[in-house]
């Protein structure tokens, strides 16, 4: 970190006449083993500060600026410790573990705790105590004048079967395994936040770089317009709201709501769940749709416990069994899985209703997921037919300014005051908020990790990242992709040293961007690690990674590093998901064999191929290169030229 910046952070906190920590250095903290550890906080100016730990005292005296700092020596694993910092008052920090700390970054898919992931997990989390793996939780903030000295919130919690639900599922299962391979504690510090793109990232020294976002962050300093911004946008979302509630004809004032179990829902059309009613004969509107299904409870499922399952919706519900509230969303990510007591269903006709509000595009049920109702070991498939009316017909909701995902802002909000915690390394899983904008998103995603190691004062910052998952509809023939791209340029990333790279190009759902399987890029990454970070070099810890391209005649022959025990294709058959295209570059898919490390690709119809492609698609589906240690090969095109800078 330049001097100036330290400077400037070290000033953000109003000085106090007595000794304060920031909120990082608490309870339960784990330090970094190895390093240079500073400790650090606020007191009245030239107050003496002493600062013990492990039998030794570290004194500083509070500069003008009101910060005083120590600095540790290398310490080694292990803990529980207590430290005492005296000034004109004392505190006592508690139960200190030494061991590795990973800052976990990025956006929804690193921010996902293990509380969406306990129906796919359920003996993980119910093994989870470990009380040598814990984490600290960053609240979402961002500043736009200067960087914050201090995170807003949180606290450091150990694992244990409740609390693990709170942590980054990705982040929990590579420290579970980071933990068991070298025996030390392992602290997390999660730092993200969904839908961010990097540019959120980045400090306002490295926005230089890129002056499209700097003038875009521009006006985002001016405090006073961005309370303006808030209130206008609100004040127009609240509107679009009434106005909603009031023109919706299922909740009309004098009328039996249509989520009665007493309503008459005649005259009511149907419509094939999961789907999405701009199929139909609704057509695209957006508002409320009311839909509405009766099934018959045998009695067995009565009188306990019970769950409704509604897969994901499109985009915010509230949903009823029999006239009561079972469950409400307000988005449309979360997975509907309502829990609801033994005292709603009854023996023989239940109508379950769900009153859907589309904000915009297209409403309905997601496709492929499970639409269910469960309870006493008995489950009814609630797939088919159901019955829907249109309650209010109103234009899109009005758009809003995410200030999060603003250039510098998340970087000043919750990057900056972790920079004087001592740090083993970066775990950075995003990539989705920047496919379209891949162009800029190359040069964005590796301006972003020197920045990072700048700031942190550590040029060899190993940062390991998880290429995007496969993730909607497969596509029958080669296409242009943004997911695809986004994923070579992380690919192309691995050219700065002391990077690692997950692929899952294998772990990801069609229908879902938030795939369930964060044990994947939890290993994959902890792999990544343990040859980046803890220098095991002869680990293959990655599948196959594209090196380069000879042509004779109508055959290109590609070789390829992280090969490990040789290159195989996964499951039966032959090599799937290459294309090749000649001068025109048309892509068409193209045969492909292994011959030895290399493998050789062709179509009789290309006469001179000029570039091949692999796994080149949003969902590259049976696309199957892998090494003999089971890792799969990066997606990749051979173009040097694939990319062009956005600047």
């Amino acid at each position: 970190m330049p001097l100036a910046l330290s400077a400037g952070l070290l000033t953000l906190a109003p000085a106090r006449a007595q000794v304060r920590l920031p909120r990082l250095v608490s309870n339960g903290m784990v330090l970094q083993r190895d390093a240079d550890v500073r400790i650090w906080g606020w007191a009245q100016p030239g107050e003496a500060v002493a600062v013990s730990f492990l039998g030794k005292t570290y004194r500083a005296t509070t500069g003008p600026d009101g910060q005083w700092r120590v600095q540790l020596p290398h310490l080694k694993p292990g803990g529980p410790f207590e430290m005492s910092i005296k000034a004109s008052n004392q505190l006592t920090v508690k139960d200190i573990l030494v061991g590795d700390v990973w800052l976990c970054s990025g956006q929804s898919n690193m921010e996902t705790p293990m509380s969406r992931l306990r129906d796919k997990y359920p003996d993980v989390i119910a093994q989870a105590a470990n009380p040598r793996i814990r984490q600290y939780e960053v609240p979402m903030s961002y500043a736009f004048t200067k960087p914050r000295a201090d995170v807003t919130g949180g606290s450091w919690i150990a694992a244990d079967p409740q609390t693990v639900l709170k942590f980054s599922g990705v982040a929990y299962f590579f420290a579970r395994e980071i933990n068991a391979k070298y025996q030390v504690p392992v602290g997390i510090i999660k730092d993200a936040v969904g839908g961010s793109p990097a540019e959120a990232w980045l400090s306002a020294d490295a926005l230089k770089q890129f002056p499209k976002y700097e003038q875009q962050a521009a006006p985002y300093r001016d405090s006073a317009a961005v309370a303006g911004i808030k209130q206008k946008e609100q004040a127009a979302i609240g509107s679009w709201y009434r106005q909603l509630h009031q023109a919706d004809q299922g909740e009309a004032p004098g009328q039996t709501p249509w989520y009665a179990p007493t309503y008459a829902a005649t005259g009511w059309k149907t419509m094939l769940v999961p789907g999405y009613w701009a199929d139909g004969e609704l057509g695209l509107v957006n508002g409320v749709v009311w839909f509405r299904k009766e099934v018959e409870v045998p009695a067995g499922m009565t009188s306990k416990p019970a769950r409704l399952e509604l897969g994901t919706l499109v985009d915010a519900d509230s949903t009823y069994i029999n006239g009561k509230l079972v469950g409400t969303t307000g988005y449309q990510y979360p997975p509907r899985k309502y829990d609801f007591g033994a005292d709603v269903l009854k023996p023989g006709r239940n109508v379950i209703t769900v009153r859907l509000i589309s904000n915009g595009g297209r409403g309905g049920f997601t496709k492929d997921k499970k639409y269910e109702l469960t309870a006493g070991g008995q489950t009814l498939d609630l797939r088919g037919p159901w019955q829907y009316q249109l309650g209010a017909t109103v234009p899109p909701t009005p758009g809003s300014t995410t200030f999060q995902y603003q250039p510098g802002g998340l970087f000043n909000g919750m990057i900056a005051p972790v920079l004087p915690y001592a740090i083993k390394g970066v775990l950075w899983y995003q990539g989705e908020s920047n496919a379209g904008r891949t162009g800029d998103y190359q040069a964005l995603f590796n301006g972003m990790i020197l920045d990072w190691r700048q700031q942190f004062k550590q040029p060899n910052l190993p940062f390991l990242y998880a290429q995007l998952p496969n993730f909607m509809a497969v596509r029958k023939e080669p296409s242009e992709s943004g997911w695809a791209e986004v994923r070579d340029v992380q690919r192309r990333g691995l050219a700065l040293p002391h990077t690692g790279m997950a692929v899952l190009i294998d772990a990801g759902e069609w229908n879902d961007i938030h795939p369930l399987d964060k044990q994947t890029p939890g290993h994959r990454l902890a792999l990544a690690a343990q040859k980046v970070a803890y220098g095991d070099s002869k680990l293959v810890s990655s599948g196959p990674l594209y090196q380069a391209m000879q042509t004779a005649g109508n055959k290109a022959t590609l070789s390829f590093s992280s090969i490990g025990g040789g290159l195989v294709a996964k499951g039966e058959g032959e090599l799937k998901g290459f294309a090749i295209a000649g001068p025109d570059k048309k892509f068409v898919w193209a045969q492909a064999r292994i011959e030895g490390n290399k493998v050789v690709v062709w179509n009789d119809q290309v006469a001179r191929p000029t570039v091949v492609r692999y796994a080149w698609a949003d969902n590259p589906e049976g696309a199957n290169l892998y090494n003999k240690e089971g890792l799969p090969a990066s997606p990749f095109t051979t173009a040097a030229d694939a990319l062009l800078q956005g600047f």
